[in-house]
């Protein structure tokens, strides 16, 4: 893999939030550990699933990268260059090649403001266009994702939940980037409207040669859309492959218990299935386990998990694993 094929690189990535107590004098007395030291690679054109439970700190994995959250410590390179250093004007001007697709089409959209002013404000504020050029580009972006060009005055609440996630994403468009973080994007809309939305964020990809972060609960909505999976628990990557390697050869303890969730369409192979039923709850992020932050509800624990967190290590070709497992 050369360094060229790589727009986005995360490097021991890491965001707490303070846990503060007292009125007028606030000391911090814990933290939050949302995204606790990960580190990946996103190929140039391709779509990274990242997948895992609900708070495992996928969101907060994606806005960080974007800089919507400034991070604890690590760094995030975009076009080999880190933009955790970056502050102000030379961080705005790269925010143009970088846009997120916002999890519920509901509370992103300004409720005030019509279709035109919200996907054309990206345009007024870095200066691309304004005027007519403006007016006719919101046009153009709105038939891109198969919405009338004539809806420009509609305000949001006319609109369906697809049809405001299209202009979530149109919005997203309107500057040309290179990678677009979407978060959740089909979560809050109904099964017939989701793929939908999701063939149409793969002719983008394709016509525009997009680089996704793709976020979601749905492993099999994820199976069709990725090309590689990392799945995450507790603020940490436990493993990232290949989509086909990952649903045919799961290693993580963890993996095989959300894979085994997954229901099939074969009525022979799903009698014969094992799922399994992992114990107990996810650990508050705020006082993770000691060693392993899986080792609370592994089903196939050994004595080294409870004191020695494993190393993110590649146990096969492009297959890398976060298990004392896995040798």
């Amino acid at each position: 893999m050369t360094e060229d094929n790589i727009l986005v690189r995360v490097e021991h990535l890491k965001k707490y939030f303070p846990i503060t107590r007292g009125i007028v004098f606030q000391r911090q007395i814990g933290a939050v550990k949302a995204v606790d030291d990960i580190s990946f690679d996103i190929r140039r054109g391709e779509t990274l699933g990242l997948v895992g439970e609900s708070g495992c700190g996928k969101s907060t994995t994606g806005r960080t990268i974007l800089q919507l959250y400034r991070p604890t410590a690590g760094a995030v390179y975009f076009e080999g260059q880190d933009l955790a250093k970056m502050k102000g004007e030379q961080l705005r001007r790269m925010r143009r090649k970088m846009q997120m697709i916002f999890q519920d089409p509901y509370a992103s959209l300004n409720p005030r403001m019509t279709v035109g002013n919200i996907v054309g404000e990206p345009l007024e504020v870095h200066g691309v266009a304004s005027g007519k050029e403006r007016y006719e580009r919101v046009q153009e972006l709105l038939q891109l994702v198969g919405l009338n060009p004539y809806f420009i005055n509609r305000y949001p609440h006319e609109f369906s939940g697809g049809q405001r996630q299209r202009i979530g994403v149109a919005r997203a468009l309107a500057l040309n980037p290179s990678f677009i973080v979407c978060d959740e994007p089909i979560s809050a809309l109904d099964v017939s409207i989701q793929a939908q939305v999701v063939n149409l964020l793969e002719d983008l990809q394709a016509e525009f040669k997009l680089t996704y972060l793709f976020i979601a609960h749905d492993l099999s909505m994820v199976r069709h859309i990725s090309d590689r999976v990392a799945v995450m628990y507790l603020g940490k990557i436990m493993e990232l492959t290949s989509r086909d390697e990952l649903y045919n050869n799961p290693l993580h303890p963890y993996t095989q218990a959300l894979l085994s969730a997954v229901p099939i369409p074969d009525p022979v192979v799903e009698e014969t299935r094992r799922r399994i039923i992992l114990e107990g709850d996810v650990p508050s992020p705020a006082n993770p386990p000691a060693g392993c932050n899986f080792c609370t509800r592994c089903p196939r624990i050994l004595e080294i998990c409870h004191d020695e967190e494993p190393e993110f290590k590649e146990v096969g070709p492009d297959h890398w694993v976060a298990c004392h497992l896995i040798a």
